[in-house]
Order: C-alpha cells, then sequence, then structure tokens
C-alpha cells in the first residue's frame, strides 16, 4: 500500500506557514541510505531478540515486558511459533542474590510471544533488576525503579523526555544518551513512538536512512506487531528499555496519520478496511509490545503519583476526539468539536482539582499553547469571525492540535483559573521542534493577561522537523520563521525548528526545569548529545523563563 503522506500532514502546516516569510534556499545534499539491522533468524531455541523493558511505576510496583522467540519460524507477526514458559526474577543487587519476586507465565502467538507482568509488593523508591529464563536462556538483565510511597516528602523527581521517533528518518542516539544517564526516575514518550506508513512514504526515498519492516504500510494486526517488532531490534531503544522505566502514551503514528475517533487522514475505508478494525489491531499491538497498562475502555489515559511532588496525568488525545477541521476555519471553535472526550476531560478536571500534589504534570502528545497568526482582541475579531467563518482566537495553523479544538481548551484553562489549580506544567510533543510556552488565558492580550499554566515540548527523536522538509541547512530558513512565530504569539518564550533529541525535566518544590539536549546528526548511529536550552517555572508563577545552566 502506498502512503498519502504528500497530502502535508497538519503537524508540518506551522511550520509552512511561518517559513513562508523567509527566503529560498538551496537543497541539501540528502543523507546516504543504509540498510536496517535485521534480527536473528537462526533461533534454535528461546531467545530473547528484542530486548526487555519496565514501565508505569507504583511505589509498590512496576510492569515488566519482554518477547521470547520459542523458534525460527515465532517472527513478530507471525502468527507461528509454540507456547513457552518464562520465569521472570525481580531483585534488589545486579546479581539477584536478594530476589524479591519472581513467578513463572506462559509466551504464546495469540500474544506475539510478548510477555507482561505486573509486579506488586516491591518496596518504594527502589531500584531493581529484571530478567526473564525460557527453556534455559536467560535474557539480559535490566533495572527499573518504583515510585516514591504517595503520601512521602521526596527532594525531586527526575524524568527524561522523548517524542516522535520515525525509523526510516535516522537514528536514536537520544535513547542511548538517556540510557547512559543514572540520574533519571523514568522516560516519559509523548508519543509517535513508531510510524505506520510504507517505505519510502515519510520521508521521501531519496531520505531514507534506514528501511522499515514490513515495507509496506501497516493496517493490520500482523503488520503492526511487525513493524513493533521492527523497532525494537534498535540496540539504542533496547539500552533505554534496559535502563529505565518508560511511561509512553500514544499518538497518531500509532494509528495513522492524523487519527481521529472515526477515521484518520492516512486511512482510505475499503482500500484499507474498516477503520474500528485497524484501530482494534493497532490498539492490541501496542498493548502488547508497549510496558503500559491498559485501562478497562482500553485507552491509555491514566494517572502516576511521585509523592506529595507530582502527579502525573496522562493522556489520550486520538481516541475520543472529533474529525480535525479545515485549518482557518471558524468551526475549530464549535462547542461540540471535542479532542479529549467529555468522560477524558471530566476525568482531567477532577484529577487537577482534587491534587495534594505540590506540582500538576500533564503528559498531552499535541500542543496546548495557542499558535495563530492574525490574533487580534475577541470583541475585533468576533464581528468579522461571524461574517467570515474564522476562528476567534486567531487563525490557527494546525487544527490537530488543541488549537482545532478550542472549546475544550477554554474549559480548562477556565478550570485552572476558577479554582485556583497552580503549577501545572503541560509536557508535549508531536510537532517535531522544541518550545517553551505560557499557556494563555486570552492570547490576544497576553502578556497584560494572565498565565493558567506553562508547557514545555519537546523536540523529535529523529523524525522530520524544518530543515529536514526543506532539505535546507539548519537555521537557513528557521530563524526568520520562529521570529514570525513569536512575535504573532507572544506567549512562546522559545522555539528551536531544527534540532532532534530529547529533554530532561527536574521537578523539585521550588521549580520544573526542562533541560532541551540535540544530537549532532540523527542519521548517525554514534551521534554525540550535547545541552542548549534550559527554561523553568518557579512555583506559583504560572510563568517560564530561561536558565543558564542545566541541572546537571
Amino acid at each position: 500500500m502506498t502512503s498519502r503522506f504528500a497530502s502535508s500532514p497538519s503537524r508540518r502546516a506551522l511550520v509552512r506557514a511561518a517559513a513562508a516569510t523567509a527566503l529560498a534556499a538551496p537543497v541539501a545534499a540528502s543523507p546516504v541510505a543504509t540498510a536496517a539491522d535485521a534480527a536473528a533468524a537462526d533461533v534454535q531455541s528461546p531467545a530473547f531478540l528484542h530486548g526487555v523493558a519496565s514501565g508505569d511505576p507504583l511505589p509498590d510496583g512496576v510492569l515488566l515486558w519482554t518477547r521470547v522467540t520459542p523458534s525460527p519460524e515465532a517472527t513478530p507477526g507471525s502468527g507461528k511459533g509454540p507456547d513457552v514458559v518464562v520465569r521472570w526474577e525481580v531483585a534488589e543487587d545486579k546479581g539477584f542474590s536478594a530476589v524479591v519476586a519472581q513467578g513463572t507465565t506462559t509466551a504464546g502467538a495469540a500474544t506475539d510471544h510478548t510477555v507482561k507482568v505486573d509486579v506488586r509488593g516491591l518496596r518504594p523508591a527502589t531500584v531493581h533488576y529484571f530478567r526473564f529464563t525460557a527453556g534455559g536462556t536467560v535474557s539480559p538483565a535490566a533495572r527499573t525503579r518504583t515510585a516514591p510511597a504517595a503520601g512521602a516528602a521526596i527532594a525531586g523527581v527526575r524524568f527524561g523526555v522523548v517524542s516522535c521517533a520515525n525509523w526510516e528518518s535516522g537514528y536514536f542516539a537520544a535513547y542511548r544518551h538517556l540510557a547512559a544517564r543514572a540520574d533519571l526516575d523514568a522516560v516519559l514518550h509523548l508519543g509517535d513512538y513508531l510510524y505506520e506508513y510504507a517505505t519510502g512514504g515519510y520521508p521521501e526515498p531519496p531520505y531514507v536512512v534506514r528501511q522499515h519492516e514490513p515495507a509496506h504500510e501497516t493496517v493490520t494486526l500482523a503488520d503492526y506487531r511487525t513493524r513493533h517488532g521492527n523497532y525494537r531490534t534498535d540496540a539504542d531503544l533496547q539500552a533505554l528499555h534496559a535502563a529505565h522505566p518508560v511511561i509512553a502514551i500514544w499518538d497518531d503514528h500509532e494509528f495513522a496519520n492524523d487519527a481521529w475517533s472515526g477515521g484518520a487522514e492516512n486511512h482510505t475505508p475499503g482500500a484499507e478496511g474498516e477503520w474500528a478494525a485497524r484501530v482494534a489491531a493497532a490498539k492490541q499491538a501496542y498493548f502488547e509490545w508497549m510496558p503500559v497498562r491498559a485501562s478497562t475502555e482500553g485507552t491509555v489515559y491514566r494517572r502516576l503519583r511521585f509523592g506529595r511532588l507530582a502527579d502525573l496525568h496522562l493522556l489520550d488525545l486520538r481516541s475520543f476526539r472529533s474529525q480535525q477541521a479545515r485549518s482557518g476555519s471558524g468551526a475549530v471553535d464549535a462547542p461540540e468539536r471535542t479532542v479529549t472526550g467529555r468522560a477524558q476531560l471530566d476525568w482531567l478536571k477532577a484529577g487537577l482539582a482534587a491534587s495534594g500534589a505540590v506540582w500538576k504534570l500533564v503528559g498531552t502528545s499535541v500542543m496546548i499553547s495557542p499558535v495563530a497568526f492574525g490574533s487580534v482582541p475577541a470583541h475585533l475579531l468576533a464581528p468579522l469571525a461571524g461574517l467570515l467563518g474564522l476562528p476567534e482566537e486567531g487563525l490557527a495553523v494546525n487544527v490537530d492540535q488543541w488549537d482545532g479544538y478550542t472549546d475544550d481548551r477554554k474549559e480548562l484553562i477556565a478550570h485552572l483559573r476558577d479554582r485556583a489549580i497552580g503549577n501545572t506544567v503541560f509536557l508535549t510533543g508531536d510537532i517535531h521542534m522544541a518550545w517553551a510556552n505560557d499557556v494563555p488565558v486570552r492570547a490576544a492580550t497576553y502578556p497584560l493577561s494572565q498565565s493558567a499554566a506553562t508547557e514545555f515540548v519537546v523536540t523529535s527523536v529523529s523524525s522530520d522537523n524544518l530543515d529536514d522538509i526543506l532539505h535546507v541547512a539548519p537555521q537557513t530558513v528557521s530563524l526568520v520563521a520562529a521570529a514570525a512565530v513569536r512575535t504573532a504569539n507572544r506567549h512562546v518564550k522559545w522555539l528551536d525548528m531544527d534540532s532532534h533529541g530529547y529533554g530532561v525535566l527536574d521537578v523539585t518544590d521550588e521549580r520544573s526545569q526542562m533541560d532541551y539536549y540535540v544530537v549532532s546528526d540523527k542519521t548517525r548511529q554514534d551521534a554525540t548529545a550535547r545541552w542548549t536550552r534550559s527554561y523553568r517555572t518557579l512555583s506559583g508563577t504560572q510563568k517560564v523563563e530561561r536558565v543558564n545552566q542545566p541541572v546537571l
């Protein structure tokens, strides 16, 4: 099946709109494509070819994951291979002399030979080590960490923050650099853990760094399982999962580009089957392959707590949303349009209001801060909006974000303001750029009007951003484009349109600080990483400010 990426996904509309203000630049040379590493095919006994992982840490437990290959034909998505008994162990030392939990389970074709064990009875705020055994084969040992006790007073909590890792766009060096850090409590993955496109669909064939599997677009359960398995052969991704518990939510590419509750931009009913069947397949594969606890509704919105310091509210902004509106259309303001769904928005509002934590962190896969052009005070724009069908908050250019669902955003921001809920920080991915924003109550009059929260957006691990899309040297266009965005949106304190990398969020009673790191070259597996910027929000301020050095 062919990809329809050429139809220009909306997350690129913002940078294209801003870049239109800059002069044209020469096209940069394309990277040399390389073949993807293949997993070992000649398996004579059970093997752990896809690494081990942990996730969703609790004060007394953690979710453990692996995938066992019991025989040569039992490749991901094949539906083949015998059942195999898998033993798991958890210890508080690397040598496993102090095993604190253990048991057995069975891996079979019904779950693509993946194993998930929700271990409880562990000590809070403690590093643990775990491993699996099948048929005499022992998996690599890995490290994880439980969360602090719910009522514990802790000095701080620290997360790695990543999003948007496209296999064909480059390597996952960002994961390797996070794996090397011993100071993280967990890694927060904000979506687009993998991509669904056919090979050469995104990026275009001349710019493919390594070819993924399957080569066609993922549509069926076997396809999604195979693609998850392909990603899990990456050494840097395996290293990340072996070093830290991962807390993940999905965005659209775990399903299809610009997914909504009834379809997606990158889905053709009939030719690619019914959307409901595709979503069910994608979700089944996701919950098989990811160390994530599913809710009874088959969604990823959930809440984790880290002592008295921070509540982490994690959102699902794909399963319940209305279809995206046309960019620039006043339909974005329609009160019946939703990005969260009624039940999830009520759940989030109730959780924020009831939270006794110092910080309320919200993991959202798409930006909540408005990004619009032509924003003027509502009392002047409203008459024009009614006549011309324009959105009241300005001409939004990425309607896949909260900009396309302004009623939900207004309700949530009003809730934060009216209930005096302070210290709310949105943590965001998706847009392949790094941002530091205030979240204004009224963008058109900011900074004269107040800010209700702050937002830190991390760039992509490898997915294309401005210079990649335009095939120009970094900062050839972005300096002008970023200036245009900031001029029209005064709550945007900083953005980087060209870099790839990750963030490290450090939270204490006094402040939440995001340190932004960039990798030297996404097309090189041995890429280096360096700190580039830091921004923080002080307790009680609801504003971001620049800091001149990282926490570490």
